[in-house]
């Protein structure tokens, strides 16, 4: 499931319509300018977070040896591709998701590396 931001203008007031559904999944935490990974499903455990400030664009960045990622929020405003692989290699899993406010709660496998992209 592929859950993406409200515009700054969309009132935050829920009509009945509007209103959330009180199962799904509720969104990490996670800052404009960020690309946050949570180690299991629906944003839960501690989140590595990276900004742009501090990462290589256009480079595989591989998550802590042994570690994985089950959930990801980009909010980079670059597009994200999050890999299978820990050295980014396309031949396993791997998948681009839009930095403009986008969170998985649940990605289709374990993420292990990363690369954020110039545009």
């Amino acid at each position: 499931m592929l859950l993406t931001a409200l515009p700054a203008s969309a009132t935050a007031t829920a009509t009945p319509a509007t209103k959330p559904a009180a199962s799904g999944p509720k969104l990490g935490a996670c800052g404009p300018g960020k690309l946050c990974l949570w180690p299991k499903p629906d944003f839960k455990g501690r989140a590595w977070t990276h900004e742009l400030a501090t990462t290589d664009v256009d480079s595989c960045v591989a998550l802590p040896a042994g570690t994985s990622a089950q959930s990801l929020a980009n909010r980079t405003g670059r597009p994200v591709t999050a890999y299978q692989s820990a050295e980014c290699e396309e031949t396993g899993e791997f998948e681009t998701y839009p930095g403009k406010g986008t969170w998985v709660p649940q990605t289709p496998y374990e993420v292990r590396a990363f690369k954020i992209w110039e545009r």
